[in-house]
């Protein structure tokens, strides 16, 4: 469908009102980076001294890149959980024996309303009894984050089953397909693509989530990179602070692009009947279909 169905193409004065407010917003911005580096330069923070650990290897080998793999490891292993967790769940809230759909949908529910932050805490606490030994505060990060990012997966998992066309599963039972034949052949590989956009966004999510760990004291790169190398090397916290602030932008800038490209090549290898769903932290899940749903298991 053109543009021009869609809207209006803008007139003269339209489109010289939109350059207009253009410009301002970029003065603006520009004003506002401006006023921060004024900030910052009456604060001495632009100072060559203070800039130099960071051009030290010593610096990166024993503070940053540490801390990046724990960042890395806690992400990688609490992303594979929550995508294991939220299929799981997600599926569970479809199925159409509430033995299993009523205990699921308390389990999402539950660990959906509780604060990250206050997840990983109790876990932290508790992890000597439930663990016995080990890395407590990687346990309680990687868990905290299943939980909590797994729910909301299992969420997205719903509404991308429920998203995708009423009839591509009628048609399946009409050729006599079975329902874990129908949920695996037919609405999974289409609600793949609906869903992928959302996925992403919410590992992106717990990619920075991974910085609560902070409070725990567990070794990421937010703990050695602003609490650990300011400590040793004096009036660097500023400095510190941009730097990692510029690795997590980076790392999630990856990811997203990451994201893009498997969405478009699985939208070229295969056609959906599925909406997109959008991010959770965009717009709301889709809840309101959940009651076409009600066939499946």
């Amino acid at each position: 469908m053109s543009a021009s169905v869609l809207f209006d193409a803008p007139g003269p004065r339209t489109r010289v009102r939109n350059h207009l407010l253009t410009l301002v917003s970029v003065v603006a911005v520009g004003a506002a980076l401006y006023g921060v580096y004024r900030g910052f330069d009456a604060k001495g923070q632009w100072e060559g001294k203070i800039w130099q650990p960071f051009l030290e290897a010593e610096t990166w080998e024993f503070y940053i890149i540490p801390g990046l793999i724990g960042t890395l490891k806690a992400a990688a292993v609490a992303a594979v959980l929550a995508l294991a967790f939220g299929a799981i769940f997600g599926l569970s809230r479809l199925s159409d024996h509430a033995w299993i759909r009523v205990p699921a949908g308390l389990v999402v529910e539950v660990f959906r309303a509780i604060p990250l932050l206050l997840l990983i805490f109790f876990i932290f606490y508790l992890a000597p009894t439930l663990f016995g030994g080990g890395d407590y505060a990687f346990a309680a990060v990687v868990l905290g984050l299943t939980l909590y990012n797994g729910s909301v997966l299992a969420e997205v998992v719903r509404a991308g089953v429920n998203a995708v066309a009423k009839g591509q599963s009628e048609a399946a039972y009409a050729v006599g397909m079975r329902k874990n034949q129908v949920m695996r052949l037919v609405l999974l590989p289409q609600a793949v693509t609906a869903m992928m956009p959302a996925i992403i966004s919410q590992l992106v999510v717990l990619l920075k989530d991974t910085a609560l760990g902070y409070i725990i004291a567990y070794v990421d790169l937010l703990n050695t990179g602003f609490k650990i190398l300011p400590a040793a090397f004096f009036g660097s916290l500023i400095p510190a602070a941009i730097v990692i602030g510029v690795i997590y932008v980076t790392l999630n800038l990856a990811l997203s692009y990451l994201a893009s490209w498997l969405e478009k090549r699985s939208r070229r290898s295969r056609r959906s009947a599925a909406r997109p769903i959008a991010p959770p932290g965009a717009v709301g899940l889709d809840h309101s279909a959940s009651g076409s749903a009600s066939g499946l298991s």
